[in-house]
């Protein structure tokens, strides 16, 4: 593999010394990097860890862009195993915050005034400090209110850019030279991670999620905090500064009623997925503030998901049947979920193995029963047969799983399918109220009118290329090549019984004629002619009971 660009080799060489580090020799050799065996010495190997633990140790090494890269992949459960999820789970924000002078310097340059023209203060050490970005507590000086400055961290952009094009070239020689990594499309994960990663860089987007969550809140003890357009641009986000303790907070403290609380942030997240349509993509117990009034507050909306109508329609109906264990119901949303990319699928034993999944849970009590489980043996099957999911789907499946493991951080005992199940029922029921059935159908009509005026004019399309001689079809033969093969070996044994019964007729003339020279007393020529058409017969008889259907 060839780095050009000094900067890029640079920052390759790093990342080969710490792959080198943690055991991936294979991975090292194949990239062919001068040196390489220098660094392999140099860093001893990492021992006494698994493959998928040395694989999460050399992330953390690599820095905050493969630290937010793994955090990201790790809401994929469509493209990745289980056993890799659960490791790139435990990657940790844990990088030192940004001097002072350097986020001052971001805050001055993207709002276009010292800090002092717009904060009477502004706190030098971070609440909170991640890889992208750190937050800071401040006062608005005109509005006179706490807020949390949101500060992209220096030049991360670049470095992000830079570590995102070294690592889009590394997936693709590994995909071409590691056939086992085929499977994981290691290509277009890259492609994906480097979408959403660009898309957290941008805080305009951010503010845009958090305004559009708060349309849809729909009771005071849900808050998304208030921000401030005027303040906040791509790389700044001042927003209004909740007091609270997180989910994770929760574990150790005391004289909290966690039952009400997991309830509370169990419901506002399936509520975002199922009715919403618009969620919060990585609901982790570090994303949930409790406030001392028990109101629940949702945070960094960096990455967010969408679903249509017709995927919550699609998932509200895949619950339903999970909950009422209707395996048949099971079996056909699934199917009609999963996309094939072209391939031929065995229909057949997916469904033996999704009876066999749901088997799990028919002697479980409803209240031990795990969704999350449930969702995540899903995505294995799909994988299993290479289906794909659409990416939103995907994500939801990600949010639903870690919703529930935030609710069971906090209160372990608590019945999720029990929760779930009342409020997809009364989806359900919501759904086939007279007034929405009568909009499905007035909507449906409206799209068969607007179809019907299109024919005059497509079919006027297609007779005027008709006239003027342009009219083509397309065809598609499957197994084509197969085709052709049986039709050129008829007509081989064609050619051959032709020429066969020609030179019976030949030899049989010469033979009457008596003419010599003579072999077994009669003419040579047609003795030979009788033997050739005797071995030409028994050839054609031969590829004709070979090639003859069992």
């Amino acid at each position: 593999m060839q780095i050009n660009d000094l900067r890029k080799l640079g920052r390759f060489k790093d990342i080969v010394a710490i792959l080198a580090k943690y055991g991936f020799d294979d991975i090292v050799l194949r990239l062919d990097v001068p040196g390489s065996d220098l660094l392999r010495k140099m860093h001893p190997v990492e021992t006494g860890k698994s493959g998928y633990e040395r694989f999460r140790a050399a992330i953390e090494d690599l820095g905050p862009t493969c630290i937010k890269f793994g955090q990201i992949m790790s809401l994929r459960p469509d493209l990745l195993p289980q056993e890799v999820l659960a490791e790139l789970e435990k990657l940790q924000d844990d990088v030192p915050a940004a001097e002072y002078p350097d986020i001052e310097s971001v805050v001055r340059e993207n709002l276009g005034v010292p800090i002092r023209d717009v904060f009477s203060r502004f706190d030098r050490e971070p609440i909170a400090a991640a890889s992208l970005s750190q937050v800071h507590q401040a006062v608005l000086r005109r509005e006179k209110t706490f807020v949390a400055v949101k500060v992209q961290r220096p030049d991360i952009e670049k470095t992000i850019k830079l570590d995102l094009d070294i690592l889009e070239g590394i997936a693709g020689f590994l995909d071409q030279q590691f056939e086992d990594l085929q499977v994981y499309d290691l290509p277009e994960l890259v492609r994906v991670t480097r979408r959403n990663m660009i898309k957290e860089l941008d805080f305009t987007q951010e503010r845009n999620n958090m305004e559009i969550a708060r349309s849809y809140v729909s009771e005071e003890s849900y808050i998304i905090p208030v921000t401030y357009e005027q303040y906040s641009n791509d790389k700044v986000l001042v927003m209004e500064l909740i007091r609270g303790k997180n989910f994770k907070g929760l574990c150790s403290a005391s004289g909290w009623d966690r039952e009400r609380i997991a309830l509370k942030g169990l419901k506002v997240l399936v509520k975002q997925i199922l009715d919403d349509g618009f969620f919060h993509a990585d609901p982790h117990p570090g994303n949930l503030l409790i406030t001392e009034d028990m109101n629940l507050c949702v945070i960094d909306w960096g990455l967010v998901g969408r679903l249509t109508e017709k995927d919550r329609f699609q998932l509200i109906s895949l619950l339903k049947a999970f909950v009422e264990k209707d395996s048949e119901a099971l079996v056909h949303i699934f199917l009609r979920i999963c996309h094939t990319g072209g391939r031929n699928v065995d229909a057949g034993r997916i469904e033996r193995e999704l009876m066999e999944i749901l088997d799990n849970y028919h002697a479980v009590p409803i209240k031990d029963i795990n969704v999350g489980q449930f969702l995540m043996s899903m995505t294995a099957l799909m994988r299993a047969h290479h289906l794909g999911m659409p990416s939103n789907l995907s994500l939801m499946v990600k949010a639903l799983v870690t919703a529930e493991g935030s609710a069971r951080l906090v209160y372990p005992e608590l019945d999720i399918v029990s929760e779930i199940s009342d409020y997809v029922h009364g989806l359900v029921k919501k759904r086939y109220r007279p007034e929405v059935i009568w909009r499905s159908v007035r909507n449906s009509l409206a799209s068969l009118w607007y179809s019907q005026r299109q024919i005059p004019e497509q079919l006027g399309r297609v007779v005027g290329r008709l006239e003027q001689g342009r009219l083509g079809f397309r065809f598609r033969l499957e197994k084509l090549e197969q085709l052709v093969d049986s039709l050129e070996s008829a007509s081989n044994r064609l050619t051959a019984g032709i020429i066969t019964g020609a030179i019976i007729m030949g030899s049989s003339m010469i033979i009457t004629t008596g003419v010599g020279p003579f072999l077994f007393g009669f003419p040579a020529l047609g003795v030979i002619g009788y033997i050739v058409s005797v071995v030409l017969g028994l050839w054609l008889i031969y590829t004709i009971l070979k090639t003859r259907p069992h």
